[in-house]
């Protein structure tokens, strides 16, 4: 199936730091069989661009910007076809027209990485926005591996109709691109945490190590002494609350609130950032949640020093049960390590630059820190982002309100002014129209 041919506007990067440039540039072509080529109909702005933005990436060539996109199948490599056997699902079934939605990363769906969960990890794994791999903010767009990569909202939108309950089809077009990276991630924070066996204790209100797995021959756990309430009250911080901080304290929520209700988890959750505005953003998200579904724990909204504060006073001095750190640098590394307490967990999504991180292995050996670092994998996460996301239309679904993620539609004419907006915080999550 040929792709379209001619020219393109896209969103360019120069090195060696914060020059974007909106220039014309080829269609993409396809190159290999696995190859699928989009129209692109929406493309997000993402705090990880910015790392690219303020030449931290230590990227020293030129390139087109983004890596979170949905849009319209317009060409297919030779490998899409009905008898396609043996390969994922979407490469038997996926065609010209179907809308979509892109991880932010290459995944091929057939490696052991991407049998496993384990998806960003894909052998073949590229990130969108790269030198070597144009970006999502642009018109069209070239996704490799595309049957184990894209996420076919049209299959999606075909099965909810066909079923007579509400799904994809009812939420708004603008809230499917957050699927792309913004909340799988958050929900991959959220999720680390409450799935990580020092966790565990408090869910399985047994006492360590019998909180899971142990050997077989083991005598007795007659020695641990039985969890009183207070060692069952889970205390979370998440540190930073730009849109994927939003994302993943929506998405903690949710999970929490469903803990409550199904085990009778108590806990609570401070959300810290120094930033006002993005202080403000998240009471506002918080206070348009239905309240049963955001559960009866408290959840405060706080600086950096109110928070450790807090937090003191919460656990008496003991610290949070685990940190989301979803900032990527080292000053919110270094808070979530004053604010998680001894055998406590930090998980952290942020995308982190040099120098090395801030604190000693003997610091970390003497609190009996865990730390789950790296990229979500979003191609696993997505069956639970999207069930967050369809729930959560009151936060997800509309643009430029007090309680939006989303804070406005632009062109890519603005694109030079909303990344200097962005990288100063003077605005949320914003996203592109490419045909404006």
């Amino acid at each position: 199936m040929a792709s379209p041919t001619g020219t393109q506007r896209a969103v360019r990067w120069y090195p060696p730091a914060y020059d974007i440039r909106v220039e014309t540039v080829p269609v993409p072509q396809i190159i290999d069989p696995d190859d699928a080529i989009v129209k692109i109909k929406l493309a997000g702005l993402c705090g990880s661009d910015l790392h690219i933005y303020r030449g931290h990436e230590d990227v020293d060539g030129d390139l087109t910007c983004g890596h979170e996109l949905i849009g319209e199948v317009v060409a297919l490599g030779s490998s899409f076809h009905p008898n396609a056997v043996g390969r994922p699902e979407l490469y038997s079934t996926l065609r010209v027209g179907d809308k979509v939605v892109s991880p932010f990363t290459v995944s091929c769906g057939e490696c052991h990485f991407c049998r496993i969960g384990f998806t960003c990890r894909c052998i073949h794994s590229c990130l969108f926005g790269i030198p070597t791999l144009p970006g999502g903010q642009a018109q069209y767009a070239r996704i490799p591996k595309a049957g184990g990569t894209l996420f076919s909202l049209s299959a999606l939108s075909a099965a909810s109709l066909a079923s007579g309950k509400p799904g994809i089809a009812d939420v708004a077009e603008s809230s499917l691109l957050l699927l792309a990276d913004i909340l799988p991630t958050g929900v991959f924070a959220a999720l680390q945490v409450l799935q990580h066996p020092k966790i565990s204790p408090l869910l399985a209100r047994t006492a360590y190590p019998f909180s899971s797995f142990v050997p077989n021959g083991t005598v007795s756990d007659a020695v641990s002494a039985p969890l009183q309430r207070e060692d069952r009250i889970l205390t979370i911080a998440v540190v930073g609350l730009g849109p994927v901080g939003v994302c993943a304290t929506v998405s903690l929520l949710d999970m929490l609130s469903t803990l409550e209700a199904n085990d009778n988890m108590e806990f609570r959750v401070l959300a810290v950032d120094p930033n006002e505005s993005r202080r403000s953003k998240m009471e506002a998200v918080y206070a348009a949640i239905d309240a049963k579904d955001r559960g009866s724990g408290p959840l405060i909204v706080t600086d950096i020093q109110e928070g450790k504060s807090i937090a003191n006073d919460w656990t008496n001095g003991a610290g949070c049960n685990a940190v989301l750190e979803v900032v990527g640098n080292n000053s919110a590394l270094t808070l979530a390590y004053d604010l998680v307490r001894p055998f406590g967990l930090i998980s952290s999504v942020g995308v982190h630059q040099e120098p090395p991180m801030p604190f000693t292995g003997r610091e970390v050996y003497n609190k009996n820190v865990s730390f789950d670092f790296g990229r979500c994998p979003v191609r696993a996460m997505f069956p639970i982002a999207l069930g967050i996301l369809l729930k959560r239309q009151d936060v997800f679904g509309s643009i430029g309100e007090k309680a939006s993620l989303i804070e406005k539609i632009v062109s890519f004419d603005e694109a030079a002014s909303v990344y200097e907006q962005f990288d100063k915080g003077q605005c949320g999550k914003v996203l592109f129209d490419p045909w404006l």
